[in-house]
């Protein structure tokens, strides 16, 4: 059964850093490209960062990019999401996912990923 494991939220002032992990499961992590997303209170779910399966090709959010990182561990099946200069808009519980058929254009969209873990809380005070 594959499981996507988040950890690392929490709540941290506005301005500040955090570093999201999420453990995978997967046989073949460096098969699967990886995302994540955020849903804040009474808001959609959208995309916020995604990294190939290779690591040399990433996407952010507008919102996001220039303040956050994503990267990868394929020896520890992990994927990360560096967090700075985190601002109170920022808070949503952040979501890992794991996709594997779609093209890089496309990995900004939910319906790329097969398998999703339960969220982290992220909450950043003004």
């Amino acid at each position: 059964q594959v499981q996507l494991v988040e950890s690392g939220g929490g709540l941290v002032q506005a301005g500040g850093s955090l570093r999201l992990s999420c453990a995978a499961s997967l046989r073949t992590f460096s098969g699967y490209f990886m995302g994540w997303f955020r849903q804040a209170p009474g808001k959609e779910r959208e995309s916020v960062a995604a990294i190939s399966r290779s690591g040399d090709y990433t996407y952010y959010a507008d919102s996001v990019k220039g303040r956050f990182t994503i990267s990868r561990d394929d020896a520890k099946n992990t994927v990360y999401l560096r967090m700075n200069s985190l601002k109170p808009e920022d808070t949503a519980v952040y979501y890992c996912a794991a996709g594997r058929y779609y093209s890089p254009t496309e990995y900004g969209k939910e319906q790329a990923y097969n398998y999703w873990g339960q969220g982290t809380q992220v909450t950043v005070s003004s």
